[in-house]
């Protein structure tokens, strides 16, 4: 039983049993929820540092998720909706259609669909990397030879840029042996990144360059703590393919192997890290043999969820060589409309480094980006 689960059975056995301990535990209740959230959240009850008010909180936030799972069609709560169930593959489905957006669980848990509770099923398509429409500008123009030889126009430094990414899961519970509270999965996921000569006009506002990446990934949750109350919700392995899809001379990719992890601290912080080896070819078939010279060995990112509205991102890329050659990328996302229910973004992005495209990988840029993206659907 996890320890959100054990505070709520302890706080409902020992209201259950001090009946006239109830109205003191609403009238602190209600103290508590005026500044939260009505009705509360188990991210609204972790925020709180008071000890007693924060049992409080998780007894009242119980109370309503077990009313709402035994009580059907609304109908007023009884006292023996009053003890607390905790989330199982059947009240989770009960509680919430698309559990993958329920959010009494946490990010990483909805992300990778970690526990019974968040299971959206397989076969659908879900979110990968944000869907993105940007314009962005860039201190090191793009060069002509790397595209098209003998053209007499330029590359502009404005362009706007597209990138879609999406993903399904193929199976799950391969290893976990339909465990409610872990459960592993198989995912196939696609992105890919355009970049568009929108206001060059001179030359027909052709599409730069189009990077494509498959790739596939298995995930396994984890309960491990680290460094006090961080703790590592899963592990994986994954391999991807990189291209750009042309032809020589200006064919670019690569295929890779990767271990990835993830961590979160309560609702308000992530890291996320990836280790990857190239997988060797050929030198006459290889067209770039020094990418992960430039792009990088590892990755990491770190999430800061500010507030309700309010997502800050810093990507890390390092090619683990004494050159320290990579990237970092940094990232602001606004939420727009309900901070609830919305899933569009205000994107600010700011890149430094090698690897902004693939036609450009060993060439170091700076570039600022800021459009709308669509995240975690």
């Amino acid at each position: 039983m996890q320890f959100k689960q054990v505070i709520c059975v302890a706080s409902a056995i020992f209201l259950s049993g001090l009946g006239t301990q109830r109205t003191y535990a609403t009238t602190i209740a209600n103290e508590l929820y005026a500044n939260i959230d009505d009705p509360p959240t188990w991210k609204s009850c972790q925020r709180i540092e008071n000890p007693e008010k924060r049992l409080t909180c998780f007894d009242e936030w119980g109370r309503q998720q077990t009313a709402k799972v035994a009580t059907p069609n609304n109908a007023p709560s009884t006292d023996a909706a009053m003890s607390v169930i905790p989330p199982s593959r059947e009240t989770s489905a009960i509680a919430e259609s698309g559990n993958c957006r329920n959010k009494q669980y946490s990010a990483l848990s909805r992300f990778w669909e970690l526990e019974a509770g968040t299971d959206c099923g397989t076969l659908s398509l879900r979110g990968y990397r944000p869907l993105n429409v940007s314009l962005s500008t860039t201190t090191d123009r793009p060069k002509v030879e790397d595209a098209m030889e003998g053209e007499n126009s330029t590359y502009q430094a404005t362009e706007a840029r597209i990138a879609l990414s999406l993903r399904t899961k193929l199976a799950q519970d391969l290893l976990t042996d339909n465990d409610a509270s872990h459960q592993d999965s198989l995912w196939f996921g696609y992105s890919q990144q355009s970049t568009w000569q929108l206001f060059n006009e001179n030359m027909s506002r052709p599409f730069r360059t189009t990077d494509h990446e498959p790739e596939i990934m298995y995930v396994y949750p984890t309960t491990y703590s680290a460094l006090g109350n961080w703790q590592v919700r899963y592990m994986g392995v994954g391999a991807a393919h990189h291209s750009n899809g042309e032809s020589e001379p200006l064919s670019r990719s690569w295929n890779r192997v990767y271990l990835m992890s993830g961590a979160e601290l309560d609702d308000r912080f992530q890291i996320n890290g990836r280790l990857w080896k190239r997988i060797s070819e050929d030198s006459e078939n290889d067209d770039n043999p020094d990418i992960a010279n430039y792009i990088g060995r590892a990755e990491i990112t770190g999430r800061w969820n500010y507030d309700v509205r309010n997502i800050f991102d810093a990507t890390l890329r390092n090619n683990l060589r004494s050159d320290g050659r990579g990237s970092l990328r940094l990232e602001w996302f606004r939420t727009i409309g309900d901070s609830d229910s919305s899933n569009l973004r205000l994107h600010t992005q700011l890149f430094h480094g090698y690897g902004d495209t693939l036609i450009e990988y060993n060439r170091r840029r700076t570039v600022f980006s800021i459009g709308l993206s669509l995240v975690e659907f």
